[in-house]
C-alpha cells in the first residue's frame, strides 16, 4: 500500500500536491511554486516606435530625450514658416468682413505729363480727363496722409469710360505698383489690366501703406501723337 502523504505545505499551484515549506520546486510536477509575477502591459504610448520595447531603467532615455526634441524643434519650425500666412488669411479675413472706404491722397506727383493733362486728372472723379503719360515707365506717386491698409484699387484705363472715345489715346496694359510703408519697407506688385473701357478692380492687401507709385508697362497703340492714358484711379481702406 501507498504510505499516506503527511507533508503540510502550501499546494503546489499546478499539480495540487502540498509542499514543505521553504521548497523552490513541486516535489511532484517540478512546477516553480513561487513563479515570478508576470509584469503589467506597457501603456499605449510605450507600444508606439520609438518605445515599442522593454528597455532596462535608465536605458533609451536618451532616445526618447532626442526623439521628443525633434518633435518640438519640427512644431516651432512649421509654426514660424506658417505665420506668415496665418496673418495674411487673417487680415484678408477683416477685409472681408469689413466695409471698404474711399481714401484720397493728400498729394500727387507724376514723372511726366502732356501739358492739358495733368496727373491729379486720375482722382477727380471724372472719367472723361486723364492723365497723358508721353511714354511707357512714367510714372505716378500719391502720398497719404496717414498709413492704412489698402484693400482695393479701381483702376479706369484709358481716356474714357465711353468705349467710342476709350481707343482715342493709347493705353497700359500693366501697371507695376510700388508701395512704401510708414517704416520705409517696399512691396511690389504687377497688376494686369484688361483693354476695355470702364472701372476694373483689383484687390490688393497691403498695409501701412503710406505713398503708392503707379508704373505704366505694356502700351498699346503708342504711336508718335498719342499718349498713354490712365482716367481714374481710386484707393479704398478697410472699414
Amino acid at each position: 500500500m501507498e504510505a499516506p502523504d503527511e507533508v503540510a505545505g502550501a499546494p503546489c499551484p499546478s499539480c495540487g500536491t502540498p509542499n514543505p515549506p521553504g521548497r523552490r520546486f513541486c516535489r511532484r510536477c517540478a512546477a516553480a511554486l513561487d513563479p515570478a509575477p508576470k509584469p503589467e502591459p506597457l501603456p499605449w504610448w510605450r507600444r508606439v516606435w520609438p518605445f515599442h520595447r522593454r528597455v532596462r531603467a535608465g536605458s533609451g532615455r536618451a532616445v526618447r530625450f532626442l526623439v521628443i526634441l525633434a518633435v518640438v524643434l519640427a512644431l516651432c519650425a512649421g509654426a514660424l514658416l506658417l505665420l506668415p500666412a496665418g496673418r495674411a488669411l487673417f487680415e484678408d479675413t477683416r477685409d472681408k468682413l469689413g466695409k471698404a472706404r474711399p481714401i484720397t491722397p493728400v498729394s500727387i506727383e507724376a514723372s511726366a505729363a502732356s501739358p492739358r493733362h495733368p496727373a491729379k486728372n486720375t482722382t477727380d472723379g471724372l472719367s472723361n480727363s486723364y492723365w497723358g503719360a508721353p511714354a511707357e515707365g512714367d510714372s505716378v506717386t500719391y502720398t497719404f496722409r496717414e498709413p492704412f491698409r489698402l484693400v482695393d484699387l479701381i483702376i479706369t484705363n484709358g481716356p474714357s469710360k465711353d468705349p467710342e472715345d476709350y481707343t482715342s489715346e493709347a493705353r497700359a496694359l500693366r501697371i507695376d505698383l510700388e508701395v512704401t510703408t510708414q517704416d520705409g519697407g517696399q512691396q511690389h506688385k504687377e497688376l494686369a489690366l484688361g483693354d476695355k473701357p470702364g472701372p476694373q478692380t483689383i484687390h490688393t492687401a497691403l498695409s501701412d501703406v503710406k505713398t503708392v507709385r503707379l508704373v505704366l508697362r505694356e502700351p498699346v497703340e503708342l504711336t508718335p501723337g498719342r499718349q498713354l492714358a490712365l482716367a481714374e484711379v481710386e484707393f479704398f481702406q478697410r472699414g
